[in-house]
């Protein structure tokens, strides 16, 4: 149960709405009580008024010390009798109907409002995690434990939550009944009911686990969707769709037989109740008979009991079901704790102070860094360098050399395993993450853009720039032509991650979106290896314009983009192999000279082809 009062524990702020609804649920119990109750001077005196001299007793409890009776409130009249019990079940159920609907829209407001809560805090716990993780979760998989297991959670907390007061208080309404009628008879009555919740509650295990399975095989089938959509032109082009459709058959499939076990062992509890039920039902008359032949009942005694058991076992059938479905929610709110209970690994320490305006230099003081699980030793091995403010450091070197690292490192998508990186003498680890990434912007080969506006793609950085602000970002990143030239303008709307732009003019928008940030320190990650020759003059006399009185770390596999670099960096297996500008580096017969005659030998062949 420590899923379900996990869940219930995001219900105690609206302690006071939640109070109300279990008031207007027990209200509502009660009057569902009352039905067995009014039937009694139904049957005893208006279908059999020659009984009028049997007094009608009313369900007052003993431990009061006095007794009530129909004909002391009430001079005996058949009209009378029958206005009086005809006017008390118009207003208990009009009483009922009442409580019944204003405790269950509270108890839904309650339930919604923690599931909200609980999805909010789920969002934010995941969309602040490292690198690290999303790199082991998939995109669909988070979606789904979201969205989908928390429907699941949604429909216990809200619906169900309000019926299981509504049965709860119902079931305790009819037990006080029955027990005030004949208290061995009611007991007699209720023996059965330990052998029908007894295999409920062990169905329960196994809803649980049937459906954590169905959502693992949801949350597999959103993974698909989200992989098949989103590379639907690497699908086309190499005629992948029956795979992606047989792929997505046998998760559905998998998913069906989950969600019929969960059903079959949901529907169990339902036949055992109403059979048991009939069982009883049928005891019951056997004996009444005998006993209403001796005297020793009346009619309305026989069908006030047996109104209340009926209705008693509404309730357990009811709350059985609603067991069922709170299981449901345990196992489907089991991986969204994972993930709010997940330890992060890259953390700001309580009351890090903001990084001071940058003013000095970057230090790089014999940094080491691996990669979680990764088999191939370090990324970065004892890296020691200072990169001077208002420096231009490019950093090469051959593939898997650690070049990308270094930009992951500076912005703490990853903290490095030995050293420090320090900025004026701060260590990145000790200030603030907001203050830290706000004063780098990054522009990488892998162009982000959200199906938003031009605009508000470029204000992305800082939301409350003004309208002319954000021209002028688009004008210096030279956009501002071809955003003219959109059906709207800059309130046209860029598609998923940009698919209405080129590459070059999606590149052009992330360099205004950079430039509007205005941060200090500027990362440039293969910010043109994706474009063409006249895509990548026009990103280039931008970036010039982005790295003006800047501090710039160039990643690059292009040596020709770093021509102009106060320092190139070579890195080799982590290390740093050589240092100096491209007329020093390509004279001095090392890693960098050898990169530079591949990439122009590659350049004479594509001449020539």
């Amino acid at each position: 149960m420590k899923e379900l009062w996990r869940l219930v524990s995001y219900a105690r702020r609206y302690t006071p709405a939640l109070a109300l609804s279990v008031l207007l649920m027990l209200v509502s119990g009660a009057g569902r009580a009352m039905l067995p109750i009014l039937l009694k001077p139904v049957f005893d005196r208006v279908l059999e008024p020659s009984s009028a001299e049997a007094p009608v007793p009313l369900p007052v409890p003993k431990w009061l010390g006095f007794t009530l009776t129909l004909d002391q409130l009430v001079p005996f009249d058949i009209h009378n009798v029958w206005t009086l019990v005809a006017v008390a079940i118009l207003m208990v159920f009009l009483t009922k109907g009442i409580a019944d609907y204003f405790g269950n829209y509270l108890v839904s407001y309650v339930g919604l409002s923690a599931v909200t809560d609980l999805r909010q805090r789920a969002f934010e716990k995941v969309v602040n995690e490292e690198h690290e993780f999303f790199q082991s979760h998939s995109t669909g998989r988070l979606m789904s434990s979201i969205m989908s297991d928390i429907e699941k959670i949604q429909l216990a907390v809200s619906q169900m939550l309000a019926d299981w007061l509504r049965q709860s208080f119902a079931l305790l309404g009819m037990a006080y009944v029955l027990f005030q009628s004949d208290w061995r008879l009611a007991l007699a009555s209720t023996t059965v009911l330990p052998f029908v919740l007894l295999p409920t509650a062990r169905l329960g295990r196994r809803i649980r686990r049937s459906t954590r399975s169905a959502q693992d095989s949801a949350a597999e089938m959103s993974q698909i969707l989200q992989e098949a959509f989103s590379g639907h032109a690497v699908v086309k082009s190499f005629t992948a769709e029956k795979m992606e459709s047989d792929r997505f058959r046998k998760t559905a499939q998998k998913f069906k037989r989950a969600s019929l076990r969960y059903i079959g062992f949901q529907a169990l509890p339902s036949p055992i109740i109403e059979f048991f039920g009939a069982l009883t039902i049928v005891g019951l008359l056997h004996y009444t008979r005998e006993q209403i032949k001796a005297g020793a009942m009346t009619a309305g005694d026989f069908m006030s009991f047996v109104t209340a058991l009926l209705l008693l076992y509404e309730p357990v059938k009811r709350l059985a079901g609603i067991h069922n479905i709170f299981e449901q929610a345990a196992g489907a709110s089991q991986r969204v704790f994972e993930y709010i209970d997940r330890e992060q690994q890259i953390i700001e320490k309580p009351g890090a102070p903001d990084l001071k305006s940058f003013a000095d230099s970057i230090q790089f003081d014999a940094v080491s860094f691996s990669y979680p699980d990764s088999a191939n030793g370090f990324a970065i091995r004892e890296m020691s360098l200072e990169v001077k403010r208002g420096e231009v450091v490019a950093f090469v070197g051959p593939s898997g050399a650690g070049k990308s690292t270094i930009a992951s490192l500076l912005t703490r998508f990853y903290d490095a395993d030995a050293g420090a990186i320090r900025i004026d003498g701060q260590d990145i680890r000790e200030v603030s993450l907001r203050s830290l990434r706000r004063s780098i912007a990054v522009v990488s080969q892998e162009t982000f853009l959200f199906n938003d506006t031009v605009a508000n793609n470029i204000r992305y950085g800082r939301p409350g720039a003004a309208d002319e602000e954000v021209r002028e970002a688009a004008r210096n990143a030279m956009a501002e032509e071809f955003i003219q030239a959109l059906p709207n303008g800059f309130d046209t709307t860029v598609g998923e991650r940009g698919a209405k732009l080129s590459g070059g003019q999606r590149q052009r928008l992330s360099i205004a979106r950079a430039l509007l940030k205005n941060a200090p320190i500027l990362i440039l990650d293969e910010a043109t290896s994706q474009l063409d020759t006249e895509s990548e003059v026009l990103v280039q006399g931008a970036l010039a314009n982005l790295m003006q009185n800047r501090t710039v770390i160039v990643i690059a596999h292009r040596l020709s983009t770093i021509r102009r670099a106060d320092r190139i960096v070579v890195l080799d297996a982590g290390s740093i192999s050589e240092i100096g500008t491209h007329e020093e580096l390509v004279s001095r017969g090392g890693i960098y000279q050898r990169l530079h005659e591949l990439q122009y030998v590659d350049l004479d062949v594509d001449l020539e082809y």
